[in-house]
């Protein structure tokens, strides 16, 4: 993550993977795009809970990001979001070999 122009950071779930993600990307001035997918409340004072801006408090994301979290449980959000983005690219494919040359 250090060397790398721009970084992003999906995180599903919380805990201690979402600090050692969040921490690599502190080393570099924080991530350029952030989605944090949990179902971690702000009031429990939980790292999982916390909501973006904390992240971008402790440089862990960039100040100029547009960070996201959704309130949702990972495994039944991943697997749409994945399916939409394959679904866009042949959707983008099928309609360029339709075009006329």
């Amino acid at each position: 993550a250090v060397d790398a122009r721009r970084t992003g950071m999906l995180i599903c779930g919380g805990g201690l993977v979402k600090h050692h993600i969040c921490n690599a990307n502190l080393m570099r001035n924080g991530a350029d795009y952030a989605v944090f997918i949990n179902t971690g409340q702000e009031f429990d004072g939980s790292d999982s809970g916390a909501k973006p801006d904390e992240a971008v408090s402790w440089g862990k994301v960039r100040p100029e990001a547009t960070p996201v979290k959704v309130c949702a449980d990972a495994t039944l959000l991943l697997p749409l979001l994945v399916a939409q983005t394959f679904a866009r690219e042949r959707g983008a494919e099928a309609a360029a070999a339709a075009a006329p040359p």
